[in-house]
C-alpha cells in the first residue's frame, strides 16, 4: 500500500477508489450503529451513568468538528490526506476495542470514566479524519456525478443501518428477557464488533488512490480566513448556519413531543422515525439524480419548503389536545420529513464541496464552514429549551365563535398554540429567513429557477408513479371504487349476456318456424 498521492489518476484508478469508498463506508456505518446512538445511552445506563455525564457522551460529537483545526494544519503540513485519514481512522476506531474490555477489568463506574475518555479521542481523531477525507473526495469524486454517487452510497449506508438496528434491537431484547446478566457482555461484544469492522474499514482507506494536492503556502490564520473573503462561500456558510439554528429549535424536540404531550408509546415513536428512514431510502437516489441534472440550489428550493411546512405541522396535531386526525397527520409529517431530509443534507453536502476549490484550500474551506455550522447547530436547542421552559405557562388560542342571544352556540379552535408549540412556529419563521438567503449562493451550472423546478416536479411525479411502492399503495386507495366499477361491469356484462342469449333464441325460433314446407313464399 502507497500512501504517497498518485498524481493524476485514470479512470480505471477512480473507479476502484470510489468502490472502496463505499465499501468503507458500510463498515464505518455498521460501526457507529453498533457503538453509538441509542445502544450506547443504553450502555451508559447500565453502568450507572448520571445526568451529567449522560450530557457529556451527547455534547461529544457535537463538540467535535472544532477538533478540525488540527486537521487543517496536519494537511497545510504534510501535503498527505490520505496518510493523515488513514492514521486518524485508525486512532478514532482503536479506542472502541478498548471500551469493549472494560465491564471485564474494572467496576461500572471506572468503566464510565474510561467509556467518556476513549469516546473523546473516538471523536477527536474521527474530526481529523473528516476534515483531510472531505478534501480528499472532492478531488476524487468528479463533479459530474458528485450528487449520484453520495446519493447512492447513501442510501446503502441507511438501508445497512435499519436492518442492523432491527437486527441489534432484537437480539437486546432476546438477551434482556432471558438472560439479564448477560446485558452487559452483549454491549461490549457489540463495541468489539464495532472496532474491528471499523479497522477493516481503514484498511480499505489505506488501498484508495489519492490525487496530488496543489500546496497551502500560506499562513494558517490566513487561510481561516480565505472562506470567510471569498463572497459566495460565505454566503452559502449564512444560509447552512442560519437554516442549522432554525431546524435546531424544533428537530431535536420532536421525540419529547411525541412522548410528553401526545403521550405515545416508544413502539409508535420508532415506527414514525422508520417510515422516515424509508422515504429517505426512496428518495435520496432520485435528489442525487436531479442535483446532478440541474443545481443542488433546485432541490433545496423544493426540499426546503416541504421540511418547514412539516414543521408548521406538528402545532396542528393538538388543537389544543390529541383529536382523531393526530396520528395519520404524524404519519404524512414523518412521510414528507424523510422526502425532505433526504434532499437537504444530500444538496447541502454537496453544495459545499461543490463551491469550495478544487484544490488546496478545500480542506480549510469545508473546515470553516463545519466549525461554524457546528457551533450555531449546538447552540439552537439550548435556546430551544430555554423557550420551552419559558413557554410552559403561556398560550395563544385563537377562536372562531357563533353566538345567538348572547350565547355561544359554536366554537371552531382556529390556533391553539401552547409550549412546544411555539418554538416550532419559530423555526418554521426563522427556516423561511434562512431561505431567503438562499438567493445569494452562486451555483456553477445553475439552471433557471422555475424551469427547473417545474421539470423536477414533473419527473418526480413519473418517478413516484412508476415505482411500484408508490403504484401499490395508489391501487390499494382506488381498490374500492375499482371494486365497486367492476362489480357494475359485471352486472351490465350479464345483462348484456342475458339479452344476447334472449334475442338468439326469438331468432331461431322465428327462423326455425319459416323454415317448414309450405310456409315459406316466393321472395321471402
Amino acid at each position: 500500500m502507497k500512501f504517497s498521492p498518485a498524481g493524476k489518476l485514470t479512470d480505471k484508478q477512480v473507479a476502484n477508489g470510489l468502490s472502496l469508498i463505499v465499501k468503507d463506508g458500510l463498515m464505518a456505518e455498521a460501526m457507529a450503529t453498533l457503538t453509538g446512538g441509542a445502544f450506547l445511552i443504553a450502555l451508559a445506563l447500565k453502568l450507572g451513568a448520571s445526568n451529567f455525564q449522560i450530557g457529556i457522551l451527547v455534547a461529544l460529537p457535537t463538540i467535535s468538528p472544532v477538533f478540525q483545526l488540527l486537521g487543517i494544519y496536519l494537511v497545510r503540513k504534510y501535503q498527505n490526506r490520505k496518510l493523515i485519514t488513514v492514521f486518524s481512522s485508525a486512532l478514532a476506531r482503536g479506542p472502541l476495542l478498548l471500551v469493549s474490555i472494560l465491564p471485564f477489568l474494572f467496576s461500572p463506574q471506572i468503566s464510565l470514566v474510561f467509556l467518556i475518555i476513549f469516546l473523546f479521542f473516538h471523536y477527536l481523531f474521527g474530526s481529523v479524519s473528516g476534515c483531510s477525507w472531505n478534501s480528499w473526495m472532492k478531488d476524487l469524486v468528479p463533479d459530474n456525478m458528485l450528487g449520484r454517487y453520495f446519493s447512492n452510497r447513501s442510501r446503502m449506508i441507511q438501508i445497512l443501518s435499519v436492518s442492523l438496528s432491527f437486527l441489534i434491537a432484537f437480539v437486546l431484547d432476546y438477551v434482556k428477557v432471558h438472560n439479564p446478566t448477560w446485558e452487559v457482555k452483549t454491549y461490549s461484544v457489540m463495541f468489539a464488533v464495532g472496532g474491528v469492522l471499523g479497522l477493516l474499514g481503514v484498511l480499505l482507506l489505506a488501498k484508495t488512490p489519492e490525487p496530488e494536492m496543489e500546496a497551502m503556502q500560506s499562513n494558517l490564520f490566513r487561510l481561516f480566513r480565505k472562506p470567510l473573503k471569498d463572497i459566495n462561500f460565505r454566503n452559502m456558510i449564512i444560509f447552512n448556519t442560519s437554516w442549522a439554528f432554525a431546524i435546531g429549535l424544533a428537530a431535536p424536540f420532536f421525540s419529547v413531543y411525541l412522548l410528553k404531550m401526545l403521550h405515545l408509546s416508544l413502539s409508535y415513536v420508532v415506527f414514525l422515525n422508520i417510515l422516515s428512514q424509508g422515504t429517505n431510502i426512496l428518495f435520496i437516489r432520485i435528489w442525487g439524480k436531479f442535483s446532478d441534472q440541474y443545481s443542488n440550489k433546485s432541490i433545496l428550493r423544493i426540499c426546503a419548503p416541504i421540511y418547514l411546512c412539516c414543521i408548521l405541522g406538528w402545532t396542528f396535531t393538538t388543537m389544543p389536545n390529541p383529536h382523531t386526525f393526530t396520528i395519520p397527520l404524524l404519519v404524512l409529517i414523518y412521510t414528507f420529513n424523510g422526502i425532505a431530509v433526504a434532499g437537504i443534507n444530500l444538496s447541502m453536502s454537496n453544495i459545499g464541496i461543490k463551491l469550495a476549490p478544487r484544490q488546496g484550500d478545500a480542506a480549510v474551506y469545508l473546515t470553516v464552514r463545519a466549525i461554524i455550522v457546528a457551533a450555531v447547530a449546538g447552540t439552537a436547542p439550548l435556546i430551544g429549551g430555554f423557550f420551552a421552559d419559558f413557554f410552559a405557562s403561556h398560550e395563544l388560542a385563537w377562536n372562531l365563535e357563533w353566538k345567538s342571544h348572547g350565547i355561544t352556540t359554536f366554537v371552531l379552535p382556529l390556533l391553539n398554540l401552547k409550549q412546544w408549540d411555539f418554538f416550532f412556529v419559530f423555526s418554521f419563521m426563522f427556516g423561511l429567513l434562512a431561505l431567503y438567503r438562499l438567493r445569494f449562493v452562486q451555483e456553477t451550472g445553475e439552471a433557471n429557477r422555475n424551469v427547473a423546478i417545474g421539470e423536477i416536479v414533473l419527473e418526480l411525479r413519473n418517478e413516484v408513479n412508476m415505482h411500484s411502492t408508490f403504484a401499490g399503495l395508489k391501487t390499494m386507495l382506488y381498490f374500492p371504487k375499482a371494486y365497486l366499477v367492476a362489480i357494475k361491469r359485471k352486472k351490465k356484462i350479464k345483462q348484456y349476456i342475458r339479452h344476447k342469449r334472449k334475442r338468439n333464441f326469438y331468432i331461431y325460433r322465428r327462423d326455425k318456424h319459416f323454415s317448414k314446407p309450405g310456409l315459406l313464399r316466393k321472395g321471402s
